[in-house]
C-alpha cells in the first residue's frame, strides 16, 4: 500500500501531482514546480494494485512514487494548453 497527497495544479485544467506521503513540496524538482503553479490539496488516497484510478494505471502511479517520490497526471489528449507562462 502506497499513500500519496493529491494535488491540483493551477497552470492546466485537469493536470494533478501526487506526492508519495511524506515526500516535501519542497522537494519537487523546481522545474516542474514551474509547470505546475500553485498547487491546491484535493485528496489523500492509499494506493494498491487493485485500485482503479480514472484516467491513469494505478500501478505505475505507484511504482513512479516509490522511485521519484511524485507523479504527473496530465489531461486527457486534446486538452493541454500549449503556451504557458507566469501569467496564467
Amino acid at each position: 500500500m502506497t499513500a500519496c497527497v493529491v494535488y491540483r495544479c493551477s497552470r492546466q485544467d485537469q493536470m494533478y501531482l501526487y506526492l508519495r506521503e511524506g515526500f516535501a513540496l519542497a522537494d519537487v524538482p523546481e522545474a516542474l514546480r514551474q509547470r505546475t503553479g500553485r498547487l491546491s490539496e484535493v485528496m489523500r488516497l492509499q494506493l494498491t494494485p487493485a485500485r482503479r484510478l480514472a484516467r491513469v494505471d494505478v500501478q505505475r502511479v505507484i511504482e513512479r512514487l516509490q522511485t521519484d517520490g511524485w507523479f504527473l497526471q496530465m489531461p486527457p489528449d486534446g486538452q493541454i494548453r500549449a503556451t504557458l507562462n507566469d501569467a496564467d
